[in-house]
């Protein structure tokens, strides 16, 4: 008991971890609570992220904590709360704006594009945006067309833009924090079908200032036969494919992000798997490694439909994934 406490005294979000996991929801939480309490320029404005908690309790009792200078309720207007925490950010404040799902950020584009990714380069490094824009990201569950798109691609393909989507509850946690304390605008996707969803965390995760370098992709499952690359909540499904196809023989690398893991992956494994990911493959020197062609599994090029077993349909599944895989192997 007494090296229980020892261990532990300085982290209550370390006990919830040694007894029952964090979630999602919770590592992005701590990762606000302890920057805002890190450095007094950070703040969060956005729709319901005070009194409400947050319309995904991401938030939650941070406006108790820090009170309304600090923990900002905005009227529904993506355009103008996002452009004062651009104008924040250019005045040295570190802003966090959270977008009540990145479907909204459409409204706020302009701001997100022309005023945060391009400032910094186009006043030649002398005007840092220190911002990180932030919410649920991508399909979640009956909330049809207009509520469901995945914007990876979109901000990806801006330039001044660091585009972040993270998995577990380590990469929420770690990222969040490393998106906080970045001097260049951030773009900062998750998945509200994975906020409940709980992850162990050692105790150096735990710690205030562990960060996960933005940019490094991390192998999360060693394999030799092929290289399965995913980023959010569809590295899940590659690790279960992963389990499924290694009864099988077949032994599966499972990379979470992108590019700088490829080329070393596939040097090896002499085959790939891409879920989402951007075509620059084709340009990497990996690309002369690969045995087979790489094969893209993503959403069916529709609006998402609202019925669920349609729905089901239109987005990758684990069984897509173990049949691409064995397409590649001439399985």
């Amino acid at each position: 008991r007494s090296v229980f406490r020892c261990l532990f005294a300085n982290s209550k979000w370390a006990v919830m971890c040694l007894l029952t996991g964090v979630n999602v929801r919770d590592a992005l939480n701590q990762a606000m609570d302890e920057e805002l309490e890190r450095d007094e320029r950070v703040f969060l404005l956005g729709e319901e992220v005070a009194q409400y908690d947050g319309a995904y309790k991401v938030s939650r009792g941070l406006w108790k904590k820090y009170g309304d200078k600090r923990i900002i309720d905005t009227p529904i207007t993506e355009m103008g709360f996002a452009g004062i925490a651009v104008g924040a950010a250019f005045a040295g404040l570190r802003p966090i704006c959270e977008f009540m799902t990145w479907n909204f950020s459409m409204q706020a584009i302009d701001q997100v594009i022309n005023s945060a990714a391009k400032t910094y380069y186009m006043s030649a490094g002398v005007q840092p945006v220190p911002i990180v824009f932030r919410g649920p990201n991508g399909s979640s569950a009956g909330v049809a067309a207009q509520h469901s798109q995945c914007f990876a691609a979109w901000y990806g393909h801006c330039p001044g833009l660091k585009v972040v989507s993270p998995w577990n509850s380590e990469d929420a946690r770690g990222l969040l924090k490393a998106a906080i304390r970045d001097d260049n605008p951030v773009v900062f996707l998750e998945n509200e079908l994975m906020y409940g969803v709980p992850f162990d965390l050692s105790e150096e995760v735990m710690h205030k200032d562990f960060v996960v370098p933005i940019g490094k992709a991390k192998v999360e499952r060693q394999g030799t036969h092929i290289t399965l690359v995913s980023h959010s909540r569809c590295v899940g499904f590659c690790l279960e494919a992963a389990a499924v196809l290694a009864k099988e023989g077949v032994e599966c690398e499972v990379s979470n992000s992108l590019l700088d893991i490829i080329f070393v992956s596939v040097s090896y494994t002499n085959g790939l798997f891409e879920e989402g990911c951007t075509p620059l493959f084709a340009e990497c020197p990996a690309f002369n490694y690969l045995d087979a062609p790489a094969v893209r599994v993503t959403g069916v090029d529709i609006p998402m439909p609202y019925a669920k077993i349609l729905e089901d349909h239109s987005v990758p599944q684990i069984k897509d994934i173990i049949f691409s895989v064995k397409k590649v192997l001439n399985m």
